[in-house]
């Protein structure tokens, strides 16, 4: 017998609701019974956060009535960005942003529940004469043209 989705689910917004800066990402359960919860916040996630959310649901199922593996871990640092709150919580930084057009790579200078803005230089080619001038570049992107955008690490600072 497989565990119900729709329990885990219930179970991981009970978990929430302990800490409303905390959010879901995505929640699988495997056909042997293996659960992964995967959490970010609006703030960085600590181990307490997850060993919180891993109570919840584990403290709320019997393991004598259907056994499982439960494994309940934060957000990684290079998985894309999927919801308004992760892109909210990353202004400032670096993001590559795939559309259907193109690749930008730009600070993250706001966010809002329908979309986002970036801000770039970039060397063009100068409007009279030859070589290149620097020019400063702005867009706003709405999530639903958005195909994948994800931090940029930057290990040099």
């Amino acid at each position: 017998m497989a565990l119900d989705k729709e329990q885990i689910l219930t179970l991981v917004k009970q978990g929430l609701e302990e800490d409303e800066a905390l959010f879901l990402i995505d929640i699988q359960i495997s056909g042997n019974n293996n659960i992964n919860v995967i959490i970010d916040g609006d703030r960085d996630l600590s181990i307490t956060d997850c060993v919180n959310m891993s109570r919840a649901i584990e403290h709320n199922l019997d393991r004598e009535i259907e056994d499982f593996s439960l494994e309940v871990a934060s957000c990684g640092a290079t998985e894309p960005l999927k919801f308004p709150r992760q892109f909210k919580k990353n202004i400032g930084r670096k993001l590559a942003v795939e559309s259907q057009n193109e690749t930008i790579e730009a600070t993250l200078t706001a966010a809002t529940d329908q979309d986002i803005e970036l801000k770039w230089s970039a060397r063009e080619p100068k409007p009279v004469g030859k070589g290149k001038h620097k020019v400063e570049k702005e867009a706003k992107i709405a999530y639903e043209n958005i195909d994948k955008a994800q931090v940029i690490i930057n290990f040099n600072k």
